[in-house]
Order: C-alpha cells, then sequence, then structure tokens
C-alpha cells in the first residue's frame, strides 16, 4: 500500500489544507473550540472575561521583502488572528527556529523590526524560545508566533454567524502581499513597486466594533486569498456567497503580474486586509467609518450572503455571467507567509 506524503500544497491554505486539517488532525485533537477551525479560539475565563488565543508559524522565503520581512509578518499575522474574533490583543509569545551559520545582524534586523511592528500594535512579546538546528534544516529562519487577547462583552464574531441578507465588506486591494514577495524572489525577472500591506489589523477593527458591534464574521485573507475566505465563510455559516467582479479592488500591477503568470487575483494572499460580514443595515455605517482609518480608506460592500448554493461562492463577472470559486486544489507558489 503506497504511503501518503506531506505536499507543499498541503500548505497553501487551499482545499489540501483543509482536507488534511480535517482527516489528520481533527480526529486526534477533537473539541468544541477546534471544531469552528476560525482563526481564533474564544473561550470563557471565569472573572478575566472571555480570551481569544491563536498561534500561527512563518517561513516566507525571501526573509525580507518590500513592506515587511519575517518578523513583522510574524507580529502582524498573530494580532491579525485575535482581531478576527473581535478581540483586543494583549500578548504574544515568539519561537525562533535559526539555521546554524545565520548572521547575527540579520537577526538583529528582525527582531528590531518585531519590536516596532508590536509598538504598533499596541502588544507586548512577553515569552518565547530559541531553538538553533544544523545548516540546511530551516533556510535561514522560522518564527511561531501565540498570541492572547480580550473579547470584549457582546462581542460574537464567528464564521459560521454569517446570515442570508448580510453584506459582505473589503477593506482594500487585494493580493499586494504575495505579488511582493513574488517580486523580491528575484525568479521571474519581475520588476515593479509593490509593497506588502503587512500591517496590524486590530485599530482598524476596534474602530469597526464601535460603530457596528453587531459584525457577524470577520476574516483576514491570507493564503488562500479572498476567494478561499469566502468559501470557508460560506461552508460554516451554510450559506451561499455571490460577489461582484467589478467591485473588487485590484490594482493593475497585480493584474498584470497574474495575467503574465496566470495567477488568480482572488486567491493571492494578503497580510493588512479584511473581510467583514454584518447587517444589511449597518453597512453603509461601517463602510463611513472604516474609510476614516488609514488601513480601510479603500473600504466597500462586494457583495452579499444569500440562502441559494450552500457553501459556495459566486462570482458575478463583468459579462453578468457566474463563476464559482472554489478554493486551490494546489497552489499558486509556496512559502508567503
Amino acid at each position: 500500500m503506497k504511503t501518503k506524503k506531506i505536499l507543499l500544497a498541503h500548505g497553501a491554505g487551499g482545499r489540501l489544507s483543509h482536507e488534511l486539517v480535517n482527516r489528520l488532525f481533527l480526529p486526534y485533537f477533537d473539541n468544541d473550540l477546534l471544531r469552528q477551525l476560525d482563526d481564533s479560539a474564544v473561550f470563557s475565563s471565569g472573572k478575566a472575561g472571555r480570551l481569544a488565543f491563536t498561534t500561527d508559524s512563518y517561513v516566507v522565503k525571501p526573509l525580507f521583502f518590500p513592506g515587511g520581512d519575517i518578523g513583522r509578518l510574524a507580529v502582524c499575522g498573530t494580532v491579525n488572528d485575535l482581531a478576527m474574533a473581535g478581540a483586543k490583543p494583549l500578548y504574544l509569545s515568539a519561537a525562533f527556529i535559526i539555521e546554524a551559520g545565520f548572521p547575527e545582524e540579520t537577526l538583529e534586523m528582525v527582531l528590531q523590526s518585531m519590536q516596532e511592528a508590536a509598538r504598533e500594535a499596541r502588544v507586548k512579546i512577553v515569552t518565547g524560545d530559541t531553538k538553533v538546528v544544523e545548516k540546511g534544516a530551516a533556510e535561514g529562519l522560522f518564527i511561531t508566533t501565540a498570541g492572547v487577547g480580550v473579547v470584549p462583552e457582546g462581542v460574537e464574531i464567528q464564521s459560521r454567524k454569517a446570515q442570508p441578507g448580510d453584506r459582505i465588506i473589503l477593506s482594500g486591494f487585494i493580493g499586494e502581499h504575495e505579488v511582493a514577495v513574488l517580486i523580491a524572489r528575484g525568479e521571474f525577472s519581475l520588476k515593479g513597486e509593490v509593497k506588502s500591506d503587512c500591517a496590524p489589523l486590530n485599530g482598524l477593527v476596534e474602530a469597526m466594533l464601535e460603530t457596528a458591534p453587531a459584525i457577524h464574521s470577520l476574516r483576514d485573507p491570507t493564503r488562500g486569498g479572498l476567494a478561499t475566505v469566502l468559501w470557508e465563510i460560506a461552508g460554516a455559516s451554510e450559506t451561499g456567497i455571490i460577489i461582484k467582479e467589478d467591485d473588487i479592488p485590484v490594482k493593475s500591477e497585480i493584474r498584470a503580474v497574474c495575467e503574465l503568470l496566470g495567477f488568480d487575483p482572488y486567491y493571492l494572499a494578503n497580510e493588512g486586509k479584511l473581510v467583514a460580514v454584518c447587517p444589511e443595515g449597518a453597512a453603509e455605517k461601517l463602510i463611513s467609518r472604516m474609510r476614516s482609518h488609514p488601513l480601510g480608506k479603500e473600504s466597500r460592500i462586494i457583495g452579499q450572503v444569500v440562502k441559494e448554493n450552500p457553501g459556495r461562492v459566486l462570482l458575478q463577472t463583468r459579462i453578468r455571467g457566474h463563476r464559482i470559486l472554489d478554493p486551490l486544489s494546489g497552489e499558486q507558489f509556496p512559502r508567503i507567509c
């Protein structure tokens, strides 16, 4: 009997990633909190109220790219996962796997970047770990972070809470992070001024919740991009989702790279954007508040939740046809977060 092996595509955030989690990890670790499969687990902590807890690992290549680096990415990514639960991020841990021979000067640059990102996000890195592995075992540096935050009373944000009639809001242009990393690799002789959107979103989320505390779902479209997080929301809530191609902002530079290399912008990773699902009556007020924040200036409604076609995401094209947005079966390219 042929032994199944883990592929790079299992880490791309698409269909194979979900299949791996459901087939292997859930049967061993299954519990009510994990079964939600959201960006963070939210649980009661007695007198301390409700807490959100999350963890993630970062293996981006190259370590430095326009608009960010692995250190900034690690802090912002974990802060954002907490924020997508409506939590106020408080404390992070950071664990480093360092390849023997890695330049100390480069490590210090990463640490400084993490320090600056933590200050920007108003969180503290309070614990961690360091391991050094033999040369060739880590491609320089891997970072694992975990974070904890407090969920305000009355905030109930989960993917499964999306309801028919809800509006879907996107906070800005998509695809900038993944294209910035691709250009930084220099593998395709591409040139451009594209910068990663890597940023902590907790300040934007706090402003959003002040305006519309009844937000149903929040997600940051990282691995697998916009199409994948919408597919996850549709599946968790057993609803359908329709988005309009004309309303989804994609910069011309991103479209050009996608056309040249055959990539689909709806599946590109982002590290400073969010998707919000909210009641129709709150959408316009929420959009107005988001546009007043530096990270939400390009916010717009891109679609809605419907009863029809539960578990599916449909893209209404410019010629008024419809295209199904399934999760990626493989990968566009690896190691972008």
